[in-house]
């Protein structure tokens, strides 16, 4: 089974993808932005991601969303019941944690069909 990689550099690849899987993490670019502008930013980065490498929205299998503080939950998950289509909804997680980015109030980590 061959892997696919795209955007990889030495640390980091933006999507893997092997035997019909994809995994991709998206973080928001506009780092002195609020939760929802970095949430619309990191759902449509996955939108890209998820269609350079073949698959959309709708293939979505499993989605883990970290969060800086668990009270941003409440506003991410406005916005993500709005994007994800309906009946599609992946198994999905929300957690609180530490990230790399002080300014990153989120970082989306996904696993999709293709």
């Amino acid at each position: 089974m061959a892997i696919e990689r795209y955007g990889t550099t030495q640390r980091y690849s933006d999507v893997c993808a092997c035997n019909g899987t994809i995994y991709l993490v998206e973080r928001p670019q506009t780092l002195d932005a609020n939760i929802a502008t970095q949430t619309h930013e990191v759902l449509a980065g996955v939108e890209k991601l998820l269609a350079q490498a073949g698959s959309d929205k709708t293939r979505l299998l499993m989605v883990t969303i970290y969060l800086r503080q668990i009270d941003d939950a409440v506003a991410v998950n406005r916005i993500w019941d709005r994007w994800v289509p309906q009946g599609s909804a992946p198994v999905r997680v929300c957690v609180e944690g530490k990230l790399r980015h002080r300014e990153a109030l989120l970082e989306v980590a996904v696993i999709a069909a293709r």
